[in-house]
């Protein structure tokens, strides 16, 4: 409803009039609407566009409708919309009106069509009638036509279908029989056609996918089998592995002009004895059974005649063709080196028997020819590279076994078939392309093992001939003896020869016998050069160092022992002297000996030369001390026998007994010195030297003992009787040397020895202290040889003697007292000067 502010029907001025009134305003035409008015219209303008926008739209009327109640005259656009529903009624009700006589002209002829229609509809049904009768067995024929047209379709795709599928089933039973018949590496091919050829083709199938999903499954069956066949390989080329590195090494021996019997290892066949002969009771003898032809065949079969290696190519192949070839090297080599580990770790007590060194090595070249021949027929499953790495760690443990083994061996005969062993062991390698240098260096560290062992086992020789030596001069009774010894020994002497028999050598048997073993030592050590591909020089210096040893170390020691001996008489011990000489003059055939059977040359400036002449002089040197010294100790039994009574006022008037029989005993071994049979005049004034070095020895242990005998501690009083009867063993000792118990002794030499003795006896027997104290200190001195101490002990000991007598007799003749009178100025003039020297 529209309002309006009228005031009274007028509309207000806007000027003030040009009257006299009191506001002079001018009056405007134009109305002024106020505020209400203004917003009504707007009210009004938007109510007729929601209503125009509900007429003409043809979409959602959301909007439209939700302005229409957001604002606040609803009720005033219910009023607005009424209006224009009216007005459109009115409008329909009019055009009504305008059109109604032709509706009802239109309903006329529409029911006329009807009736039309009616009729139409009868005369087509009575014409389907009539076509459905006559078309029956046309169509029944057609629906026969389809039925076959469908199984004939069927038919030529179940054909189509068949075509596809029977090579795929051919295929998949094709591979089934492989793998039942374990041709793994055949089925991996037919196993690769059907999945990448045939089942791409029947993918529509269903049996298809199940194929598909057992693909990855016989890959697998057919990798589990490829690796038992590997395994049950492994397994049987460890069994082989011995006999195939016993043929490879016999092969070499006969390539290397060897002994084709040091690689072939001792198999000892029982055979059950025969039964007795039911009559006799006695076992027939049967001859050993030649080996027969399969023996010898198989003796001539080599790595691959003695195993198949097929299983390692297949299973190479299938792991290839699988892409898992790194995975199978890897296996491959792992399990290798493990069955190495095992082929380099030695039996037990092998140091024992030479078939368990054969059966070690064996083993070794067994493993070494299978990976060669596998390195030569396969493509980078083994590598040289490789080989090389486990040549290098199996040459490192065989040196560590060959040399624990050879600290262990103590039979000399077991270390040369070693080393023969050894030595084809390096040919045989060497064949294949390994290098052996260091192997070959073990043995010269094994020869100086085989040079102890054969030195220990000498010592029990030289002891042996030691033993059964008589140390008497050899005898011939004929030329036959005579040839044996001058065969074995290189001695010749003029004189000798042209003497009748019975001839006698003037070495004991020991001398040709150790020449003898010296020389089998050092053929025994040529042996052992033999094959190490050593120059000749080099060989001397070998044969000659090991010679060295022989004769200083071995031969040295075993006399050192025999003449320690205390068994052994004087005469044996001058025999072994003699010997020394006649054994020293051979150390110079024993070089022209090495020199011979060496090949070199013997003035060589790089031959070392024997020192067995040096150890022999001092051998000799040592027998010759000890003569002497059990000479002394058979002088000491007699001496230990001495009984004197220190205290006696007398003398016996002769020599003790105990030195009259050492006495005896001195010249009756100093007589068998001298009926030595000594042929030449050079060993004649040996032992002449050594009988005279001997007396001498024997003259001044003799002083030496005596003067100890009169300075013992023990003996506290000392009688002028006792000192006599002394006196007479002296002479008695001085008489023996002015015998000349040893010829062209007769020098005064052996007197000497006695000569300390005399003077002190001298002095104290004949009293000449006068002189004695006159003469002290003077080069001519007459007691020049008595000590000033010595002389105090013995007057001390004459004074404390005579003061027990003094306290016994309780008076004392005037004699008595001016000999202790004397004894006592004696002694103070000594001790003076022997403090005054001090």
């Amino acid at each position: 409803m529209r309002m309006r502010n009228v005031n009274n029907g007028k509309m207000a001025e806007a000027t003030p009039s040009a009257s006299g009134e009191e506001y002079p305003w001018k009056r405007l035409n134009v109305s002024v609407q106020d505020a209400d008015t203004l917003r009504q219209e707007a009210v009004e303008a938007h109510h007729d566009h929601l209503i125009t926008e509900i007429e003409t739209s043809e979409g959602p009327l959301a909007t439209t409708l939700r302005a229409v109640y957001d604002g606040d005259e609803i009720d005033y656009f219910m009023e607005k919309l009424d209006g224009r529903i009216k007005s459109h009624d009115h409008e329909i009700e009019r055009m009504c009106n305008y059109h109604y006589q032709g509706f009802i002209d239109s309903i006329r002829e529409l029911q006329q069509v009807s009736g039309d229609a009616t009729k139409l509809k009868g005369e087509i049904q009575g014409l389907n009638r009539e076509l459905q009768t006559s078309c029956d067995p046309l169509l029944s024929a057609g629906d026969e036509l389809v039925k076959c047209r469908k199984v004939q379709k069927n038919v030529t795709q179940a054909i189509e279908s068949l075509s596809l599928c029977l090579p795929v089933l051919e295929m998949y039973g094709k591979l089934q029989e492989q793998m039942k018949s374990k041709r793994y590496y055949p089925a991996l091919k037919t196993l690769e056609q059907l999945e990448h050829t045939y089942l791409p083709r029947v993918i529509n199938h269903w049996f298809s996918q199940t194929m598909a999903d057992a693909i990855p499954k016989l890959r697998e069956r057919i990798k589990e089998a490829s690796m038992t066949e590997l395994k049950d390989f492994l397994e049987s080329i460890r069994k082989h592995s011995a006999k195939i590195g016993e043929v490879a090494m016999r092969h070499a021996a006969e390539q290397n002009n060897m002994d084709p019997t040091i690689a072939k290892k001792k198999v000892k066949k029982r055979r059950a004895p025969a039964p007795p002969n039911p009559f006799t009771g006695e076992i027939d003898y049967e001859p050993p059974r030649p080996p027969s032809d399969g023996e010898d065949a198989e003796e001539e079969l080599s790595a691959q005649d003695l195993v198949d290696f097929s299983p390692v190519y297949r299973c190479l192949h299938i792991y290839t063709v699988l892409g898992d070839k790194e995975k199978f090297e890897t296996y491959y080599r792992s399990q290798r080196w493990k069955q190495a580990r095992l082929s380099l770790q030695p039996p037990s007590n092998m140091h024992e028997s030479i078939d368990l060194f054969k059966r070690y090595f064996h083993d070794i070249i067994g493993f070494f020819v299978v990976e060669d021949h596998i390195l030569h027929t396969t493509q980078g499953l083994v590598t040289r590279s490789h080989m090389d790495e486990l040549w290098e760690k199996a040459v490192e443990k065989i040196s560590a076994t060959l040399r624990s083994t050879s600290q262990s061996c103590k039979v000399a005969s077991l270390m040369l078939e070693v080393k023969k062993l050894i030595v084809l062991f390096c040919h045989t390698l060497k064949g294949y392309g390994f290098s052996v240098g260091r192997l070959l260096e073990l043995l010269l560290e094994m020869r100086d093992r085989y040079s102890e062992i054969l030195s220990e086992q000498w010592v029990e020789v030289f002891n042996d001939i030691f033993a059964e030596d008589n140390y008497t001069p050899i005898f011939c009774d004929s030329p036959d003896d005579y040839t044996i010894i001058t065969s074995q020994f290189p001695y010749r002497d003029k004189d000798l020869e042209q003497s009748d028999y019975p001839r006698q050598f003037p070495f004991s048997q020991f001398v040709p016998s150790i020449y003898v073993q010296v020389k089998e030592y050092i053929n025994a050590c040529l042996k052992f050069s033999a094959d190490l591909h050593l120059s000749h020089t080099e060989i001397d210096d070998m044969i000659r160092k090991s010679a060295n040893q022989l004769l200083t170390k071995t031969l040295g020691g075993c006399l050192s022992s025999l003449i320690k001996k205390p068994n052994l008489s004087l005469l044996q011990l001058i025999q072994i002297s003699i010997n020394m000489n006649y054994l020293e003059k051979s150390c110079e055939y024993l070089e022209e000996y090495i020199s011979s059977i060496t090949g070199a040359e013997k003035d060589s400036v790089h031959i070392a030369r024997l020192h067995g002449s040096s150890m022999f002089k001092d051998a000799r040197s040592d027998a010759e001390q000890h003569i002497y010294e059990q000479l002394n100790l058979k002088i000491d039994e007699f001496l230990d026998l001495a009984s004197y009574d220190w205290t006696v006022q007398e003398s016996r008037g002769q020599a003790s007994s105990y030195l009259m029989d050492l006495v005896a005993f001195l010249q009756s071994t100093f007589m068998s010195f001298t009926n030595l049979p000594v042929f030449h005049t050079s060993w004649a004034k040996y032992v002449e030297k050594v009988a005279k070095t001997a007396c001498m020895s024997a003259c001044q242990h003799i002083a030496s003992r005596l003067m100890a005998l009169l300075q013992d501690n023990d003996i506290r009083q000392l009688s002028m009787g006792a000192l006599q009867q002394f006196n007479l063993d002296v002479m008695q000792c001085e008489q023996f040397a002015a015998s000349e118990p040893v010829p062209d002794s007769n020098d005064g030499t052996l007197q000497m020895a006695f000569t300390d003795l005399r003077q002190l006896l001298d002095l104290f027997i004949n009293w000449d202290w006068s002189v004695y104290l006159a003469d002290f200190g003077k080069q001519q001195a007459r007691y020049l040889r008595v000590p000033r101490h010595t002389a105090i002990s013995l007057l001390e000991k004459l004074n404390n003697a005579d003061k027990k007598k003094n306290n016994l007799l309780q008076s004392l003749k005037k004699n008595e007292r001016e000999k202790k009178k004397l004894i006592d100025t004696v002694l103070k003039q000594l001790k003076v000067l022997e403090n005054g020297t001090t």
